[in-house]
């Protein structure tokens, strides 16, 4: 038989009743602007953006023991900064995170006001298999948003992004023959990586749980060529004020390519680089940059590369197509 509620388990209910919650989610994918997008938002009076972009909270398969062996240490050392942050006034944002507790993920949220939209954006939440049930379970009413990219121009976009980390040192094709022989599903430079651009089945859980009108699916490319146009859309979809114009004249998290991809790897790994950048004087660092960093036009991915991938997430594509009733065919030259 079960015991009634003592008078202080219900004020902790009724607590936590008026807690301010999020009521969008920006899922994905990585690499398409994500980033961006959610720093166009936090611009708007009329809606609140939790402070940590990617919090991960809902996406189960994103915590500490699921990260490889070479990451250990950095994610003992992030989790810890994140717990030092979470017992801040939180003013600042702040670039990723595992919010592994239900008190620390509405503590997100404390500093919501009179906004009308309260979202956040986690990018791993669209490859997720877990992150779209457990959204509809605890926020049903959720609106949620996602952009498509390219998945080729996804995977390289990625690969880039690896490549200025300082984490790997292979070509492209090279990381692409990696993942394909990798054993292990641990998260790591090899892991996810091809799997985030297969959107069918990932689209496919969030449209069987979420009703139509509360999806917004964005591709990449019109987002690049008409953000003004996107911004306006989503807002409506927000139900903010449309005309509200936030500056997009600020790109984030693209990515510096080094002149040498072997060295770059190498003074990275042993901690030399940012040695030098420190020492290096400030009037000198515009210099350093053109000295180290190239264009990353000059880099750009190989026609035989991306025939691979075309060919590899064909049917995939195709099955996205169908689903959406969208012509998805640029994808596929």
């Amino acid at each position: 038989m079960c015991k009634p509620a003592s008078f202080e388990s219900l004020l902790q209910i009724m607590s936590q009743s008026t807690k301010a919650m999020p009521n969008f989610f920006v899922v994905g994918a990585p690499k398409a602007g994500t980033t961006s997008l959610y720093r166009y938002l936090r611009q708007h009076p009329q809606i609140y953006m939790s402070p940590i972009k990617e919090p991960n909270y809902f996406a189960a398969e994103v915590r500490p023991e699921n990260f490889s062996e070479e990451f250990q240490q950095r994610v003992s050392q992030d989790m810890r900064a994140l717990q030092e942050y979470l017992r801040t006034p939180m003013s600042e944002w702040r670039f990723g995170g595992m919010v592994l507790e239900w008190e620390d993920y509405l503590r997100l949220f404390q500093n919501v006001k009179e906004e009308k939209a309260v979202g956040e954006a986690s990018v791993c939440y669209l490859w997720s298999k877990t992150a779209a049930q457990g959204m509809f379970s605890n926020i049903p009413d959720s609106k949620i948003i996602m952009i498509l990219r390219d998945p080729a121009e996804r995977a390289f976009s990625q690969y880039l992004h690896t490549v200025a980390s300082g984490l790997v040192r292979e070509s492209f094709r090279e990381q692409i023959q990696a993942t394909l022989r990798r054993k292990s599903q641990k998260f790591g430079t090899l892991y996810p990586f091809l799997e985030f651009g297969l959107y069918y089945e990932q689209v496919k859980r969030y449209l069987e749980l979420f009703p139509g009108e509360k999806v917004r699916i964005y591709l990449f490319e019109d987002y690049r060529k008409h953000p003004g146009q996107l911004l306006i859309d989503i807002f409506r979809f927000l139900n903010v004020d449309a005309s509200f114009l936030p500056n997009t004249s600020q790109k984030h998290l693209e990515p510096q390519i080094p002149q040498s991809v072997a060295i770059s790897y190498a003074l990275k790994k042993y901690g030399i680089w940012q040695t030098i950048k420190e020492l290096t004087p400030q009037a000198l660092r515009p210099l350093f940059r053109t000295l180290a960093f190239k264009q990353r036009t000059s880099l750009l991915m190989d026609s035989r590369d991306r025939a691979y991938l075309v060919d590899y997430y064909r049917q995939d594509t195709l099955n996205l197509s169908r689903l959406l009733d969208r012509d998805l065919t640029g994808w596929l030259h």
